[in-house]
């Protein structure tokens, strides 16, 4: 379905309504920052989860992953490289490294000491064991005396 616009000369309320910037869906606009938050997976086995952040571009180096009590928070912060060479100027920008933080409350049965995180090819992995108490028990068989 289309929008169209009933306007025969001058433009009406409902046509300017449509021009503004609340419905130009480009990159812009995905925050007032121009910045947007890194996509996450999160899985989950019966030995552990498996936060997955995917972040293209940035290095190990530019990451902090704090826990405080049951609350882990993945943080970045990169500055943009304003050089050009001389006599250049940028006519189009849309390469950001400005800062994000995601933060996910992690749950009692987690082992907060063993957790680990690696980052390779764009992807940030966090590795959160189970505690050996809330992995399942396989079922077993109990005999009759």
């Amino acid at each position: 379905m289309s929008l169209l616009r009933f306007s025969n000369h001058q433009p009406s309320v409902f046509d300017r309504f449509f021009e503004n910037d609340l419905f130009d869906w480009s990159n812009r606009n995905y925050s007032s920052t121009n910045t947007t938050l890194p996509s996450v997976n999160i899985k989950e086995s019966t030995e552990d989860f498996e936060v997955e952040v995917a972040a293209p571009g940035l290095t190990k180096n530019d990451f902090e992953i704090h826990l405080n009590h049951d609350l882990l928070t993945i943080s970045s912060e990169k500055e943009s490289d304003n050089e050009t060479n001389n006599g250049q100027s940028f006519t189009l920008r849309e390469f950001s490294y400005q800062s994000f933080s995601r933060s996910f409350t992690l749950p009692n049965t987690v082992d907060n000491e063993k957790i680990v995180a690696k980052y390779e090819n764009g992807l940030l992995k966090i590795n959160i064991p189970k505690k050996e108490e809330a992995r399942p028990k396989p079922a077993r068989q109990i005999a009759i005396s």
